[in-house]
């Protein structure tokens, strides 16, 4: 299967960015059938890839996640990145989910530390470190490994500096792409993408997209993400108070204008956080084509 470092070189080399998903493994009352069914509605938009997390929400469903990553890449032929964190791993048990990940076919792994550290550089007590020291045991052992990037900083991390910094020792110890965090605003993505150029990240950074569906998941992402939230989201926040589906329709649209801006000026990939919703994942794709044929 293709490993997504060459995603992104052929698709420089080709002229094009690289549009991939963010799913999520079964949790409640999501079935494998019907993460199958989902599975394959993005599928049908030809995605470069799509990635699928780890234990998302807290499930605990950890083993699922490369499950469902060889489900689309060898049901559906689309490339898949497997997310694996560190926080709470164990030698043996890091081991155990590398050589399950062999077994399944699953050469692409988006390398995360999991929990934050109590504090920018104060890494807790018994877990690895950083996810830095996961990217460089993914890729010492063979894997195609992306990381996590933070246009707006780590929520641990106020530092500014610091976080282009630790990019820059993710890139080193051998992360292949990165994948932004959620952002609202794409002006604080220039900005960093700007210093991490200066700083000498010279591999791919994919800018990550999450629509806002409602005003709970947006308070939700701000507080857990350390997202801003510009004045246009407030005031659609404030206009649709009470017309959810006038603000789901508004976060969609949101999102569609982001990531036509963010294409426009050249970003390295696209990556939309779908919550295994494909109808978001349609209207982005369709607003993007719409962009490219003007």
């Amino acid at each position: 299967m293709t490993q997504i470092a060459d995603i992104y070189r052929t698709a420089k080399a080709e002229g094009r960015q690289p549009v991939s998903f963010e799913i999520f493994p079964p949790k409640g009352d999501l079935s494998l059938e019907a993460a199958h069914a989902m599975a394959g509605q993005l599928a049908d938009l030809v995605p470069d890839f799509i990635s699928v997390t780890y234990s998302a929400g807290g499930s605990g469903n950890k083993q699922a996640t490369a499950e469902v990553a060889a489900m689309v890449q060898f049901d559906f032929d689309v490339p898949t990145v497997a997310h694996l964190t560190c926080a709470d791993a164990t030698d043996e048990g890091l081991s155990r989910t590398i050589d399950d990940l062999r077994r399944k076919g699953i050469q692409n792994v988006l390398a995360l530390r999991g929990d934050a550290a109590p504090a920018c550089g104060e890494p807790r007590a018994g877990a690895f470190r950083y996810a830095k020291d996961l990217v460089a045991i993914l890729a010492e052992e063979g894997f195609c490994v992306g990381a996590a990037a933070y246009p707006e900083g780590h929520i641990a991390c106020i530092d500014a500096r610091a976080n282009v910094e630790h990019l820059k020792q993710k890139q080193d110890a051998g992360a292949a792409f990165f994948i932004t965090q959620l952002f609202f605003d794409n002006a604080y993505f220039y900005r960093f993408w700007d210093a991490a150029l200066a700083a000498g990240i010279t591999v791919p950074i994919a800018c990550g997209i999450m629509p806002f569906l409602g005003k709970a998941q947006i308070q939700r992402m701000v507080f857990m993400c350390g997202a801003s939230l510009p004045s246009p989201i407030i005031k659609l926040l404030a206009r649709y108070e009470h017309a959810p589906d006038d603000l789901r329709r508004a976060g969609i649209e949101y999102a569609n204008d982001q990531l036509v801006d963010l294409a426009a000026h050249g970003v390295d990939g696209l990556h939309v956080y779908t919550m295994n919703q494909p109808d978001i994942a349609r209207a982005n794709v369709a607003a993007l084509r719409a962009a490219w044929r003007r």
